[in-house]
């Protein structure tokens, strides 16, 4: 009997140990699972906001002044130096200018098409652009002033200039240009980089100052401007 119960208590503390241990090991895989959950978390952290890595991405959603090591669109568009910061920011005000260009480029080209218009008008009806300038006198003042030639509204008793097809393709092709880099400055301008942002402003003002004097322009391309004075009637 003696010999018996020395087996069961042996079993028993057997047992207890076995339950000790498998209560630690579970313990040690949470605490694992947990710190490589914590660490993971903490890695998607610093891939947004910057880690410590001395060479990754430095993102901010704030306002920064980073040079090296910022990033912008996509991973390949990695600043690495001083220099390549530089280069940065001059493509960035170039890309201002070139949407200025752009929009240049397609009020030129409407010009072109309604000036083209109104001449074909003209050999079609000498008379019926001067008729219509001539009724665009003013008797309500001393002075009469007169741009010519006419705005196509009012050329052919009312006639408008309609772009064909491939006109209009040509203009739309110009349009999304436009559409493209304006919404690439919207992204750059959205890494709050300081740098970055006033190359965009650079860019916007020196692109106007080159290409936007032709606002003066009438529809044909001059700029004839003739003054006559009338009595008051």
């Amino acid at each position: 009997m003696d010999h018996d119960m020395s087996n069961m208590a042996t079993s028993t503390m057997t047992s207890v140990m076995n339950m000790a241990t498998a209560t630690a090991s579970a313990v040690s895989s949470a605490a694992s699972a947990t710190s490589t959950a914590a660490a993971a978390a903490g890695g998607m952290g610093m891939s947004m906001g910057g880690s410590s890595s001395s060479n990754a991405c430095k993102i901010s959603m704030l306002w920064n002044w980073t040079t090296i090591n910022s990033c912008f669109i996509a991973r390949s568009w990695h600043v690495h130096t001083k220099g390549g910061f530089a280069g940065t920011c001059i493509g960035v005000v170039l890309m201002g200018i070139t949407v200025e260009l752009v929009r240049r480029v397609q009020r030129e080209l409407d010009r072109h098409l309604l000036a083209k218009w109104l001449a074909r008008q003209r050999e079609l009806n000498p008379n019926a652009v001067l008729a219509a300038a001539d009724s665009d006198a003013s008797k309500s003042g001393s002075f009469i002033t007169k741009i010519l030639p006419t705005t196509p509204s009012r050329a052919l008793a009312g006639g408008y200039y309609h772009p064909s097809v491939f006109e209009q393709a040509l203009r739309a092709f110009l349009y999304l240009l436009q559409y493209a880099g304006a919404y690439f400055i919207m992204l750059l301008a959205m890494y709050y980089n300081g740098y970055v942002i006033i190359c965009i402003f650079i860019g916007g003002y020196i692109g106007n100052f080159i290409f936007g004097g032709d606002s003066f322009k009438n529809a044909a391309g001059q700029g004839t401007i003739e003054t006559q004075k009338t009595c008051c009637c």
